[in-house]
This record gives C-alpha cells, structure tokens and sequence, in this order.
C-alpha cells in the first residue's frame, strides 16, 4: 500500500487504557451514594463514550434525561482528579509511536476528550511530544463523528485528508473518517462498544494490534 503522509489516532481505547479511571470514577460516584461499585469489565466496553458510557452504565441516564448533567459534570470532576492513576498505553503503543518516528511519519491525536483532559493525559504518558498535533473534542465547533475535528488535525499537521488515515475503536471514528474523505481503520485491541460488531463499521480495515499496523505501514 502508498504510506500515508501521516497518522492520526483516537486517544482513549486506541492509543490509551483509560477504562480503569474512567470506571474508577464512575465506581467512586456510586460508593459515594452508598451503592455498590460495578466489576470493571462492565463499564470497560463503554469507555470510548467518555462520560455518557460511564453515567450511562453506572445510572442508567442517558444526554437528555433528567439529572444527566449534574452526574456529567460530578464525573467529570471525579475523573480530573485521578487521570492517570492507573491509566497506561495499551501494549506495543510505545513501539507503534517509536516506529513511526524512526521514519519520520507524523502522527496526530483526534478525541472528544476535552483538550483539559486529554493534553495532560496525553502529556503524562509521553505521547505528546512526539504528537505533532492534539485535537479535542472542544477544539472545534463539531465533535466527531463530525468531519471537523479531524480537517483541523490534517491543516495542523499540512497535509490533505485523503492523505491521512484515522485510527479508532469506535463507529464514530470510522463515520467520522469517511466524512472527512480520508480512509478509517479499526483499532480491534480497543473498548468496541457494545453495539455492532467491529467488522461492521464500514472500516477500510480492521487492525488486531499496534505491532499489525507498523506491519501494514511496512515499517516492522
């Protein structure tokens, strides 16, 4: 295949293990009220949904319903204050980013995290640098799977969408990357969610792991 001008990825479930803390402080909320904590393996599937997964699995509501917010925002503060307590890059993410820079392929980082999330995490687990550019979900007007966020990450980075590949472990990124006109791969090592099937987002490929995808750049 032509190797694309540069990378761009998803944070969390992609290139970062985040289910721990955000479960963790999904878990936190619910002892708060007394109630018993979930195994992590049932809030770990929701985790590319950020807060809404969380409050969902945890509270059953959903954007829209009554109290929503004040959970969203409660979550949020929680989960500020244990970002990267036991969050980790998922393995073979450090050999991933070190193969890219050992040819010189820029990469940059696309999340509907908000930036005073997602940089410090980002930055704590050494991935910014060598990002050449982080988008978040408040970047930019439109969070994906609108196209927005990921043309502002393209004219950061100089290069043209159809240029670029989008990695992620949500259907959102895949719409995201077809409305953007570049080509969307899975990231089948991430969170999935727990709707369709990852084979079934209409991906230009589906990827089992970070050491598969330096194999599919032609750079392991």
């Amino acid at each position: 295949m032509k190797r694309p001008a540069a990378l761009l990825f998803d944070l969390d479930g992609t290139l970062v293990d985040s289910a721990p803390d955000l479960g963790g402080a999904a878990n936190d909320m619910l002892l708060a009220r007394g109630r018993e904590p979930l195994p992590l393996g049932a809030l770990r599937p929701h985790g590319g949904s950020g807060a809404r997964g969380m409050i969902g699995a945890a509270f059953g509501l959903a954007p829209g319903d009554a109290g929503y917010e004040a959970l969203r925002d409660e979550f949020l503060r929680v989960y500020e204050g244990r970002l990267l307590r036991h969050t980790v890059l998922f393995d073979e993410v450090d050999a991933l980013v070190a193969g890219l820079a050992a040819v010189g392929l820029p990469f940059g980082i696309v999340t509907n995290k908000a930036v005073r999330l997602a940089a410090p995490l980002a930055d704590g687990l050494g991935l910014r640098p060598p990002a050449a550019v982080l988008i978040g979900g408040d970047s930019t007007p439109h969070a994906k799977p609108h196209p927005a966020p990921l043309w502002a990450a393209c004219a950061a980075l100089g290069v043209a969408a159809a240029d670029c590949v989008y990695v992620g472990d949500d259907p959102r990124d895949m719409r995201a990357a077809a409305a953007a006109g570049m080509p969307g791969w899975a990231a089948a090592w991430g969170y999935l969610g727990v709707a369709e099937p990852v084979h079934a987002w209409g991906a230009q490929a589906v990827i089992e792991t970070p050491a598969a995808l330096l194999k599919r750049l032609a750079l392991a």
